[in-house]
């Protein structure tokens, strides 16, 4: 059994890593999940392929509940463990738990009543909105084990247990390539589902995933112990929940807002358009799990190191995972420039969506590198339980910048398509410079405050 970590004395660079490359393994086979599931609908036909892809947005809505919580838990919780609190600690977990089982079930029936018409408003009809419904009713109804899982994970997250969740995420992979070919197509003694099959497999994964999650948290400090009056809802503790998994939720939901945005603007280019966008996305995604990895870690550290008053190693871990996520993008760029169309031929042959995947790629080849430094100074501020900035750049990037630029390039200028890829890359880097910025400046106020302190002590003493 590997040593257990030390969060204010390891060293950063040996903190991150740890954390980090089981997290990034973890989401690379997270991605590939979601690969499969794009390859199986490929082989359903078009309408199934464009399902997943115009349904993409409301299901991430529904992950970023989920994903919200866990950020905000694990900063709770990494706090009160720096500050050296196991009591509140486990409290501030039960209770996240009860949080994300109301919430899953709201999110779950507010899914199905609303989905129809969301759909309709994004250009679904016929067989097209048919597919997309049999898609995301099942995942509504298994929104609970979503969010409960990511929940669960927290508390792992917190200790800088990432292992389990990759552990997970792996098995989840081979499960869903093993329950898609049964669910889509059927046996003698199982109807074939189509694209609803696809969605089954995901959500039996998810529950499966509670169950080991659930047992593995139980194995360690923080969950052995749990006393049952810790489930019962406690309206303050929910209320800190809430304040610092809101922000994180409403920032993940700005993506999903930024692909409905996008979406809007790409349906005008044709079926096709949306079905490249869907592909080259899912490709991206599998180039940046080294910086989501360390985002990862980035939360953890930061939250336990601030709640012990060390600021000094805050601003340490943020310069570090700024450099190593910027640099592994940019090798990850010029592969993603050189290769973007094959990988395209991956899922289809379709000409037409592999050239217009193929442009969007080449662009995100020159954007990759700014995710880290948005990731990681995003993440730094949840660790400093300030999640409201994370918030306010997601509005600007995800809502309000590509309103104005996907239209002024794609339609006022005449750039078409490629308006809507290059807008992309300009609102990316806008951003990412702002923050670069802002953390730069966070993070010297957080150590001059140390220092001040410091120097105030003596004298008092003193008089």
């Amino acid at each position: 059994m590997s040593r257990p970590l030390s969060f204010t004395t390891d060293p950063i660079p040996q903190l991150t890593w740890r954390i980090a490359l089981p997290a990034s393994v973890g989401m690379f086979f997270n991605t590939m999940f979601n690969f499969v599931d794009t390859y199986c609908a490929g082989l359903l036909g078009t309408d199934a392929l464009a399902a997943l892809s115009v349904s993409f947005p409301l299901f991430f809505m529904m992950i970023a509940v989920g994903s919200g919580l866990s950020q905000g838990a694990t900063a709770m919780i990494a706090n009160a463990l720096g500050n050296t609190k196991l009591t509140a600690a486990r409290h501030i977990f039960a209770q996240s738990l009860v949080f994300a089982l109301i919430a899953g079930l709201i999110l779950g029936v507010l899914g199905l009543w609303t989905a129809p018409a969301l759909f309709r408003r994004l250009g679904a009809d016929g067989v097209y909105l048919e597919q997309t419904l049999r898609y995301m009713n099942v995942i509504f109804i298994g929104a609970p084990f979503f969010v409960l899982s990511m929940a669960i994970n927290a508390g792992l997250n917190a200790q800088g247990e990432t292992r389990p969740y990759r552990n997970v995420l792996i098995a989840g992979f081979f499960a869903n390539c093993a329950l898609n070919p049964v669910l889509m197509w059927g046996t003698p003694l199982f109807p074939p589902m189509g694209v609803g099959g696809i969605a089954l497999a995901t959500v039996m994964v998810q529950v499966g995933s509670c169950v080991y999650l659930w047992k593995q948290v139980r194995s360690t400090p923080l969950g052995e112990q749990i006393p049952l009056r810790d489930y019962a809802p406690d309206a303050s503790a929910m209320r800190g929940i809430a304040g610092q998994s809101i922000p994180a939720a409403l920032n993940m939901m700005t993506i999903a807002i930024g692909v409905f945005v996008m979406i809007a603007y790409v349906k005008h280019f044709g079926q096709g358009a949306v079905a490249a966008l869907g592909i080259a996305t899912r490709i991206e995604q599998i180039v940046l799990m080294p910086a989501i990895g360390l985002g990862s870690a980035m939360l953890s550290i930061v939250g336990q190191n601030h709640g012990a008053g060390l600021p000094e190693r805050v601003r340490e871990a943020w310069l570090t995972n700024i450099r190593h996520g910027a640099g592994m993008m940019i090798i990850g760029g010029g592969l993603v420039w050189f290769f973007g169309e094959t990988l395209m031929r991956v899922f289809t042959t379709d000409g037409e969506i592999i050239r217009k995947g193929g442009e969007y790629l080449r662009v995100a080849a020159i954007t990759l590198a700014a995710y880290p430094i948005l990731f990681v100074t995003v993440f730094m501020m949840q660790g400093l339980k300030r999640p409201g900035y994370g918030l306010w750049i997601g509005i600007y990037r995800q809502v309000v910048a590509p309103i104005f630029v996907y239209h002024t390039l794609a339609f006022t200028l005449g750039w078409g398509l490629g308006g809507i890829w290059w807008g992309m890359a300009m609102v990316v880097w806008s951003a990412t410079l702002f923050t670069l910025w802002w953390g730069w400046r966070v993070c010297r106020e957080l150590v001059s405050v140390k220092i001040q302190r410091i120097v105030e002590i003596p004298s008092t003493e003193t008089t």
